[in-house]
């Protein structure tokens, strides 16, 4: 296994702990699929148009089927996505009060056509109301057009933040990038030369691992300075206390500990040093006893999207293997 400062310079083993693809030279996939059902029910439901004759209203997502994807390959990002999508939709007339229902339905929304080439089909319930279905047919199309426009943008940059990474020509210049604040909003130090305003996506993680050892040694090796140097082969600074902080890999991966039951449990806050600043995970440790075995259950919640994978190396091969290389040693105790 590579070690940091050895191997190809195009690997994050250069400098980074958990497998980031430095200079954007690896090819990276993410599925979009579940975030832009999420999205399109987001910007279309609620769609309304008005004129003299009625009002009418986006109702409901009756259907979302496809998928969605972006990959990242030498600095460039390439989308894909494809998607067959029906919305319900509703209109009173003024004059008479009296309601009418329909359907929009999409029938290819992909990166082969124009947004404003998108087919937009609207159809009514049979009866009266003609004049609300061409209401829908031009100022409802005109609306749902633009909020799938609206759901491409946010695609290409709310989805995919992080998925390119500064290279090391531009890692010394100081980009601001200036957002509106909100409560969910992400917000960096005011020393910081980027000013970070960005919503980050986030995924939660759950893996277990078998390792022949008890519980008690288990826990040890990850609250006890000299161990944890010795799996992670780099500096590391413990106070392995509730509220203590902690450095590993160098100082790669920072945190704190807000609970500690002895053999049983350590709860983290988390974060790799490439992370947007000041966003942790919190990371839940359970060591839980078996024949002859110790089960170490980790739960991960708040990993930014774009870093899963890179997640789950970290936590697969450069700490359960390498505890299990290190259980194997005859002088771990010594």
């Amino acid at each position: 296994m590579a070690k940091w400062g050895q191997g190809d310079p195009r690997w994050i083993v250069e400098e980074r702990e958990d497998g980031t693809n430095v200079n954007n030279w690896h090819w990276t996939e993410r599925d979009a699929t579940s975030w832009s059902k999420g999205k399109l029910r987001e910007l279309l439901v609620g769609i309304t148009v008005e004129n003299e004759a009625g009002h009418c209203e986006v109702s409901e997502l009756k259907q979302v089927e496809g998928e969605a994807s972006c990959s990242s390959r030498k600095g460039k990002l390439i989308f894909f996505y494809e998607w067959n999508i029906k919305l319900g939709w509703k209109g009173t007339l003024k004059e008479s009060g009296v309601k009418h229902k329909g359907l929009i339905e999409i029938p290819n929304l992909s990166e082969e056509n124009e947004v404003d080439d998108t087919e937009v089909n609207v159809s009514k319930k049979k009866g009266d109301g003609d004049i609300l279905k061409d209401l829908m047919k031009t100022a409802g199309t005109a609306k749902v057009r633009e909020a799938l426009g609206d759901y491409l943008k946010a695609l290409k940059t709310e989805f995919t933040t992080g998925m390119i990474l500064p290279t090391k020509a531009l890692s010394t210049q100081e980009l601001t990038v200036k957002r509106k604040p909100s409560e969910n909003t992400l917000q960096a130090h005011a020393s910081s030369p980027v000013a970070l305003g960005v919503r980050i996506p986030t995924v939660a993680l759950h893996m277990t691992e078998l390792f022949d050892t008890t519980v008690e040694q288990l826990y040890g090796i990850f609250t006890v300075k000299d161990l944890v140097q010795k799996f992670s082969k780099a500096p590391a600074v413990l106070e392995a206390e509730k509220g203590g902080k902690f450095q590993m890999f160098d100082g790669n991966i920072t945190g704190e500990y807000i609970e500690l039951l002895k053999n049983s449990k350590i709860i983290m806050k988390w974060r790799c040093r490439n992370w947007p600043e000041e966003h942790y995970a919190t990371v839940a440790l359970n060591f839980v006893p078996t024949l002859g075995q110790t089960e170490l259950q980790l739960d991960c919640k708040g990993v930014p999207v774009c870093k899963e994978e890179n997640m789950k190396f970290c936590w697969q091969k450069q700490h359960f293997e390498e505890i299990k290389g290190l259980l194997q040693l005859p002088t771990l105790n010594g």
